[in-house]
């Protein structure tokens, strides 16, 4: 059972990393685009360049594309994460110590996948693998590192 676990690995971790790209992403497309009801309900989005919630959105849209395609996943979830400790301690923290008192659940939870997808990587399905396959000379080696498990 470990062994066939271990095999879809890489698949199961390139979903994870999908939909948590993209649920990231609409966040962001939420406050800066006005899409989904927006940041009031009727469109509404967050005034261009007012910190830190514009520069949030920005990172929120941007990054989460970005890992949602696999492309630059370790240097954007790297950003993102970041972003997201920001946003759990400077803005939800002060209001209570935990995150079900402050509403800090999101941040929290964003800035650890994040966190984690920047040591595991894009998984499979990913526009880093097939620009890492296309650029090493070695198809054969390529191949093999894709099927390793992430060990602990």
């Amino acid at each position: 059972m470990t062994g066939r676990l271990n095999s879809a690995q890489p698949y199961v971790l390139g979903l994870f990393r999908m939909v948590v790209g993209l649920l990231f992403a609409c966040h962001g497309a939420v406050s800066l685009l006005g899409l989904l009801g927006g940041v009031d309900g009727d469109g509404g989005t967050v005034g261009t360049g007012t910190w830190p919630g514009w520069y949030a959105a920005l990172i929120e849209l941007v990054g989460g594309s970005l890992v949602l395609l696999g492309l630059g996943t370790r240097a954007a979830a790297f950003i993102s994460s970041g972003a997201m400790a920001y946003a759990y301690f400077k803005v939800h923290q002060p209001e209570a110590l935990w995150p079900i008192e402050n509403n800090g659940e999101g941040a929290a939870m964003y800035c650890w996948a994040m966190l984690l997808l920047v040591f595991t990587g894009s998984g499979a399905f990913g526009l880093d693998r097939l620009f890492a396959r296309r650029s090493s000379p070695d198809v054969r080696r390529t191949r093999t590192t894709e099927q390793e498990p992430v060990t602990a």
